[in-house]
């Protein structure tokens, strides 16, 4: 039986022209946590994309640079650099075994993509991927409609009750903040 390493869990909330990305750093094998501090979400393109990534950490890291190349050969444009991606991920013989899904996000819009050949876009102030994405996704979008709360309190108190429910997500949160 393939073990994998599994579980993560990444946010995105936008709010008041903020975007806040924060992801868990647990890596586990089984039941074993490998790493506590793993950093999964990124800023790219001189702070003005967030990316972050759920699933095998080598394929994720893998997939993460391609979107990196592909975000500038399309001149930062995340719409095209996504389906340029995911059109290479779900045609590649070797990227189409890649165990991974990532949520990006510029200034203007989040979306979600897979080796399925998905790449959409989450409806409302939040979205979120991983094995706690449940839990972190019901925690924003309650803050959001309870709170006057920015995107990067949310996301970081969203990850932080995910964490006391998911046994694969910790609180050694990476949070990256798009605008002022």
């Amino acid at each position: 039986m393939k073990r994998m390493f599994e579980g993560t869990t990444v946010l995105c909330v936008r709010r008041g022209g903020k975007v806040a990305m924060a992801g868990d750093g647990q890596v586990t094998l089984g039941d074993k946590v490998i790493k506590a501090t793993a950093r999964k979400v990124r800023s790219l393109k001189n702070g003005r994309v967030l990316a972050g990534f759920a699933g095998s950490t080598a394929d994720a890291m893998t997939l993460l640079e391609r979107f990196e190349t592909k975000l500038n050969e399309q001149n930062g444009n995340l719409l095209r650099a996504a389906y340029s991606l995911v059109r290479d991920w779900r045609l590649d013989k070797a990227l189409r075994q890649l165990e991974a899904m990532m949520l990006v996000a510029d200034a203007d819009q989040t979306l979600l993509l897979s080796g399925a050949g998905d790449v959409l876009e989450p409806e409302g102030e939040a979205s979120s991927i991983g094995s706690g994405s449940g839990y972190a996704l019901a925690a924003a979008r309650a803050l959001l409609m309870a709170t006057d709360w920015d995107a990067e309190k949310i996301a970081r108190v969203s990850l932080e009750t995910a964490a006391e429910i998911c046994i694969y997500t910790n609180k050694s949160i990476t949070l990256e903040v798009i605008g002022s």
